[in-house]
């Protein structure tokens, strides 16, 4: 039983030790803000004028909300065409797009 008990005791260190070395490697990721990105009420802060902050933005993509993205990506990001067909791409500055009235 002693064996057993050991042998448990080392795999969850070992399982906890590899869990914590992929939450540093996440944390050293580099993040930027990315502006127009985010789905309605899935923005990290900054919705604008008439909102708080996390959570409040009321339309999707609106253009003065930002999503923390990796680094590099936001001018990357897939986004749906707007309603007139122009292409719709994230910005590192907000937005006058998108905005509710």
């Amino acid at each position: 039983m002693s064996k057993h008990f050991t042998s448990l005791a080392i795999a969850g260190a070992f399982a906890t030790a590899l869990a914590a070395q992929g939450t540093t490697a996440q944390a050293d990721e580099a993040k930027e803000k990315c502006f127009g990105v985010a789905l309605a009420g899935e923005n990290d802060c900054a919705a604008g004028p008439g909102t708080t902050c996390a959570g409040t933005s009321k339309v999707d993509y609106q253009g003065n909300s930002w999503k923390m993205v990796d680094e590099g990506t936001c001018t990357e990001i897939d986004l749906p065409d707007m309603a007139d067909g122009t292409p719709r791409q994230g910005s590192l500055e907000a937005l006058e797009r998108d905005i509710p009235s």
